[in-house]
C-alpha cells in the first residue's frame, strides 16, 4: 500500500482560508470523503466556503456550519461535472448509533465530496475516509492546513 500524500499550506487571514479552500477543490475531486480536523473555531467552516465557492454550489455567506441541522447539502459543478457538496458537524454525536441515522453511505456517492467536522471521533468514518484536511491554530488569525490524501488504487 503506497503512503498517503500530504501537502501543508499556511493562511494569514479568514480571506485567506477561504481562498485556499477554492484552490483545494481542484485536488479533492469526487468521489471523496474527508475528516475536517481542527479545535472549534479553527477555520473548518471558513475552508468549505471556499470549496463551495469553486464549485459554484453556494455563496460564502450561504455556507455556515451545520452544528445544530448535522448536514448541509450543496449542488454544484467541477469541470463541467455536477458535483454535491456535503458539510457534516458530528460535535454534538456521541455515537455510532447516532451516526447510522444521517445515512452517509448514501451520501458518499461518485458525484459527491463529503467534508466531516469532527469525523474522526467515529471510526467508521476513519474506515471510510478518503483522507483529511487537518487545521492547526498557528497564532492570532495565522492557520497550518495540512491536506492529506490516501491514493486511489
Amino acid at each position: 500500500m503506497t503512503a498517503p500524500l500530504a501537502e501543508e499550506f499556511e493562511t494569514a487571514s479568514s480571506a485567506e482560508t477561504e481562498a485556499l479552500g477554492e484552490r483545494l477543490a481542484q485536488q479533492i475531486a469526487p468521489p471523496r470523503l474527508l475528516i475536517l480536523r481542527g479545535d472549534l473555531g479553527a477555520g473548518k467552516t471558513t475552508l468549505v466556503k471556499g470549496i463551495a465557492a469553486a464549485l459554484a454550489a453556494a455563496d460564502p455567506d450561504e455556507v455556515t456550519s451545520p452544528t445544530f441541522t448535522l448536514v448541509h447539502e450543496y449542488a454544484g459543478a467541477l469541470h463541467g461535472r455536477r458535483v454535491r457538496l456535503f458539510h457534516l458537524d458530528l460535535y454534538r454525536l456521541e455515537s455510532e448509533r447516532q451516526l447510522a441515522t444521517l445515512g452517509l453511505e448514501e451520501m458518499a456517492t461518485e458525484d459527491s465530496i463529503v467534508l466531516v467536522e469532527w469525523g474522526e471521533k467515529f471510526r467508521s468514518i476513519q474506515e471510510l475516509a478518503d483522507g483529511e484536511i487537518a487545521i492547526a491554530i498557528v497564532g492570532g488569525d495565522r492557520r497550518r492546513i495540512t491536506l492529506t490524501l490516501n491514493s486511489r488504487l
